[in-house]
């Protein structure tokens, strides 16, 4: 999950590359290509797990609908509001709407390791939104009010539909559907869903070498590498906790507009970057439980079952 994160904070700095590509191409060509490259992989999985996948419908497909929407609200929100404030709201909003679906429908119980990582993840996150919507006020390159609000509005938008094909790959996995097939199925059919706007907003893709080397990598690394990490994780981790993980993304987005994209990232930023730090290490860190059971069991650690990060076992 957290290898996955930092491949993801890389995309806003890497669009800033291909200035005349639209958002809606990048997330189209990202989210598009990557998807039907994972479905391809994973089509002998899908063959064979097609009656699972076919009884499950209604979850694949609104999988695929989250999946075809977050790319095209997520890219324009970072380029209406800036790349670490809309990776930030985007991607900060999406634990809380997790949390929120997994207690409606799973009626899933937060455990007090998860509440205490999602507030220090999310405070961390409203102070980094906070210090980039402060600078883009200042300097030649300030960004309109309407543009910024705008910007993190769709942000939101990126966050839930985030959190809808999360929660929906993870309810497949969990009822028997591998993670290849799952994330193949979901993303596959996302992809399919975004072909029409590569069509329609991707020639400038073709227009430059850079431009294409952008597409490519994003469709490549970020999204199909970085994604088929993601459904590994969430064979092992509630899509709470996998999205709380993600809290790592705006952290590695907003080091990056600072180090290459030459955005400027005031001391309450870099402080918001620490608390998304101190929401990992509380996530990730071994419990009591699995630090005795370690120390105790007769037959070494290979033995000991797993604790997950939201602490159950």
């Amino acid at each position: 999950m957290l290898v996955a994160s930092v491949l993801w904070g890389t995309t806003g700095t890497a669009a800033t590359f291909a200035p005349a590509v639209g958002p809606l191409a990048i997330g189209a060509v990202a989210m598009g290509l990557g998807g039907l490259l994972q479905a391809l992989i994973a089509a002998p999985r899908i063959a064979r797990e097609a009656p699972g996948l076919r009884a499950q419908r209604g979850v694949v497909l609104l999988g695929a609908l989250s999946v075809g929407a977050y790319p095209l609200a997520f890219y324009t929100s970072m380029h209406l509001a800036g790349v670490a404030a809309g990776t930030v709201v985007s991607i900060g909003s999406a634990p809380l709407a997790s949390a929120v679906i997994e207690r409606v429908v799973d009626e899933r119980r937060l455990t007090r390791r998860w509440m205490i990582g999602a507030a220090l993840g999310l405070s961390g996150t409203v102070l980094l939104c906070t210090a980039e919507a402060a600078g883009t006020h200042s300097g030649t390159g300030a960004r309109s009010a309407a543009a910024t609000v705008l910007g993190v509005g769709l942000g939101l938008v990126a966050g839930c539909t985030y959190a809808l094909y999360s929660w929906a790959a993870h309810r497949l996995i969990s009822r028997g559907v591998t993670s290849g097939a799952a994330m193949g199925t979901v993303f596959g059919l996302g992809g399919l869903l975004l072909l029409p706007v590569l069509l329609l907003t991707g020639a400038p893709l073709l227009a430059s070498s850079t431009n294409a080397a952008v597409g490519a990598y994003m469709a490549l690394v970020p999204m199909f590498v970085g994604y088929v990490l993601f459904g590994w994780g969430l064979a092992h981790v509630p899509a709470s906790t996998a999205t709380t993980l993600s809290l790592l993304e705006p952290a590695v987005a907003a080091v990056l507009a600072v180090l290459v994209v030459g955005e400027r990232l005031p001391a309450l930023g870099w402080g918001g970057i620490a608390l998304v730090v101190g929401c990992l290490a509380v996530l990730t860190m071994p419990t009591r439980a699995t630090t005795e059971s370690l120390a105790t069991t007769p037959t070494g650690p290979h033995t000991t079952a797993l604790v997950r990060p939201g602490g159950a076992p």
